[in-house]
């Protein structure tokens, strides 16, 4: 398996990566000390390397990168959230069947566009006052 089927994100490039990027996105927020995380990293560099061309995948690390966790309300590890046109069209948390991971990425390829088409998106460029 190739070293690089797996994007390392933190939060300086997340906007380049997972809204902008050309490809739909499947994210794993993970926490470098949680077992489940570890159980399910093998199979998610596998997928990684299976559609590799068709869907980026990427990992960010919920410790040192509070802007992405908090931005998308990530309260687990491991989450997996998928992304098309830079919109959420997905999520799954927990370590979950392998199958299952693979099947939702299908699903995501398949119909995320058409979800995220018909979401409304939003202005993260809010300000306080």
């Amino acid at each position: 398996m190739s070293e690089d089927s797996v994007v390392e994100l933190d939060d300086s490039q997340w906007e380049e990566v997972v809204e902008k990027g050309e490809t739909p996105v499947v994210v794993m927020f993970y926490h470098p000390l949680c077992p489940h995380c570890m159980a399910m990293m093998p199979h998610f560099e596998r997928y990684a390397e299976e559609f590799r061309g068709k869907i980026t995948f990427a990992r960010i690390n919920v410790e040192t990168n509070p802007f992405s966790v908090n931005r998308y309300g990530i309260m687990a590890t491991p989450t997996f959230k998928f992304f098309c046109g830079g919109r959420p069209v997905q999520e799954i948390v927990g370590e979950i069947y392998p199958g299952l991971l693979k099947r939702i990425t299908e699903d995501a390829l398949q119909y995320g566009r058409e979800c995220a088409s018909r979401s409304t998106p939003i202005d993260y460029n809010i300000g306080y006052a």
